[in-house]
């Protein structure tokens, strides 16, 4: 991973645990606004078209949300009723009136009318928890399954041109942005929105000219949330910045902690920590000051809205117009009231979030593809390994060709080293031998098919590949050696264990072949993880082997071993050695010279150097006196 990759600042739904975009918290307080997305509409009718399966739970969630808040919409209403019961009893008894009494028999009916209200309520929010949660969680599986499978079909040249922390980000990150969304924010708006609807109407069935009076103070909550979130967005985003940037620098620090210690470089870490880590004090406390400022002006707009309504209604119960009862309701539904349009804002916030990353997964879905095979094609079930490049051209970018009009021919069995500087092309030969990019013009062949002509499962599973950089998963290594071939059984494994001289030292780990790798294959050297590679190749037995300094990982003495062992394995199959250290090649039946994507020498080690070119100069640059260490990248 790049330190660019690394310090960029994490994305919509960047980093675990940030399913959504930083929030203040809490009733009355306001979510930072996040990016908006490019096709608002086009993207939210896709995202809703991965719920059509969904529609009768979708309408049973909806309905059960509504009841569940309807349910506590009325309960304030109700307890005002209970109030107004007892203080007329009160008041009868206070004043004398003959037969004055308190109706405990009306108040313990609305008593266990609210206790019923409240258990039904709390019985839809149940019901649609549990079916939303099924909804959004079989939702966000068939979603990651659709972006997996696309994955696999889409062309080397997509990885190529992309970090693997933005692909990671988009597949894990914004995936679950989305999963979070549909578990908690769409019934939120839902209910936020019935909430406000549904106090309103409640409010003006009490009181119309308190209603009015309460909606004055509406415009100056927008005031002070358009106030407070401009000016806390830009340090929120400085807060972001500050994350990326902290996090590389302390992955860069752990990863490298050896050379760090290695060149005294301690102190100069440790300073460009602290100044990173005062910028993120800076930017947080500043963020989270200015937000939190956000509850209190609430509050206080709140406050006034409800002095004026406890003013008015006190008049207004005064002269007869309402009960108290209607008063204590309607100063709780004046409480409930502003809640409702935070949410709904800090909703929006998220959702407007959440379609920039269902945005980004989309942007995955929609990349063309590996041009399917036709089912009619077939390929040799034995191949002898006859390889021919034809006048084959082929370039990155259409205006920039890389190589032009190449023409090489490989016998069955013979091994070709393909050597030349940074850039010549030689890992592109081998990309396209693949088929991990299709070429321009001309054509190659396998025992005179045309490899177009194969399909590219089935060409590729002619092939072994033992590359420089190791890559074995969190297993036992019986089961990365067993990566090589599919259903190989335990006297196989070991056989090709003990070709790549590495049964030796896996019988020696505690746990033999089933110690378990962790996750980098740390627990082991980097020549054993290469040795282990290189038995992954012995084992699957391929017609043609591709090894890209395959010994460069490992010792003099294994090295020795493992050439020797190669050249066994070599023996009969075609085989294309990609060349860092000329010493390693010189046995090769055929070298090939490339220099800006053309072969312009080839031929056996001693004729190259009797040629006394552009081979002869790079030999003799690694062997002269004081090179002999020197390697062609």
């Amino acid at each position: 991973m790049s330190q660019e990759q690394r310090r960029t600042p994490p994305g919509p739904g960047a980093g675990p645990g940030a399913q959504r975009p930083m929030g203040f918290g809490g009733p009355g307080m306001l979510t930072m606004p996040g990016q908006k997305a490019k096709d608002f509409k086009g993207t939210l009718r896709r995202l809703l078209g991965y719920l059509k399966p969904y529609r009768t739970k979708l309408v049973i969630v909806f309905l059960t949300a509504a009841l569940s808040t309807v349910f506590g919409i009325i309960s304030p209403k109700l307890l005002g009723n209970a109030t107004t019961t007892i203080f007329e009893g009160f008041m009868g008894k206070l004043k004398g009136v003959p037969g004055a009494t308190f109706d405990f028999g009306a108040v313990w009916q609305i008593i266990l009318t609210l206790i019923g209200l409240y258990l039904f309520s709390s019985l839809f929010a149940y019901i649609q928890q549990y079916l939303m949660a099924s909804v959004a969680q079989k939702t966000v599986y068939a979603l990651r399954k659709e972006v997996n499978e696309k994955l696999a079909r889409l062309p080397l040249k997509y990885f190529d041109g992309r970090t693997h922390g933005e692909v990671m980000s988009r597949v894990v990150n914004d995936v679950d942005t989305i999963s979070g969304t549909l578990q908690q924010s769409l019934t939120q708006m839902i209910t936020s929105v019935i909430t406000l609807v549904g106090v309103i109407i409640m409010m003006l069935t009490i009181s119309p000219l308190m209603t009015v009076i309460l909606m004055v103070t509406l415009p100056l909550s927008f005031v002070v949330i358009k106030q407070v979130a401009s000016r806390s967005m830009p340090h929120f985003k400085g807060q972001q910045q500050a994350i990326g940037e902290l996090n590389g620098h302390v992955e860069e620090m752990y990863t490298g902690h050896k050379i760090v210690k290695a060149f005294g470089r301690e102190k100069r870490a440790i300073e460009t920590f602290d100044s990173i880590n005062e910028k993120l004090y800076q930017s947080g406390w500043k963020a989270q000051f200015i937000s939190g400022i956000m509850m209190p002006l609430m509050m206080f707009v709140g406050n006034i809205g409800f002095v004026l309504v406890c003013v008015v209604g006190g008049v207004l119960v005064t002269r007869g117009n309402i009960s108290i009862g209607d008063v204590q309701a309607f100063i709780q539904y004046a409480q409930q009231f502003s809640q409702p349009i935070t949410q709904t804002a800090n909703i929006a916030n998220i959702i407007q979030s959440t379609l920039v990353a269902a945005e980004r997964v989309f942007e995955i879905l929609d990349e063309p593809e590996e041009s399917a095979d036709d089912s009619s094609l077939t390929a040799s079930s034995e191949l002898e390994g006859h390889v021919r490049f034809e006048n084959v051209s082929f370039g990155y970018k259409e205006q920039e060709p890389l190589i032009q009009n190449m023409n090489i021919d490989v016998k069955p069995g013979m091994t070709v080293a393909i050597v030349g500087p940074t850039g010549a092309g030689k890992t592109t030969l081998v990309n396209l031998l693949m088929r991990f990019y299709e070429i321009g013009d001309g054509r190659i062949t396998i025992d005179g098919q045309d490899i177009r002509s194969m399909p590219r499962s089935e060409l590729r599973s002619q092939f072994g590949m033992v590359l420089q950089d190791t890559w074995l998963f969190n297993g036992t290594i019986k089961e990365n050696i067993a990566y090589g071939r599919e259903g190989a059984n335990e006297a196989e494994l070991v056989q090709a264990a003990r070709a790549a001289h590495a049964d030796h030292f896996v019988r020696t780990l505690p746990e033999g072949y089933e110690t378990i790798l962790n996750e980098e294959a740390s627990n082991i050297s980097q020549g054993q993880k290469q040795l282990l590679t290189i038995a992954r190749a012995f084992l699957a037995d391929p017609a043609i082997l591709i090894l890209d300094e395959a010994t460069s990982s490992v010792d003099t003495r294994t090295e020795l071993l493992i050439q020797k062992a190669m050249n066994g394995l070599m023996q009969g199959r075609t085989s294309f050695v990609i060349a860092h250290r000329l010493s390693t090649i010189r046995d090769a039946d055929l070298i090939l010279v490339m220099n800006q994507g053309k072969v312009i020498e080839q031929g056996n080690h001693e004729v190259l150097l009797d040629q006394g070119g552009f081979y002869a100069d790079l030999y003799n640059s690694q062997f002269s006196k004081g090179n002999m260490s020197q390697q062609v990248s």
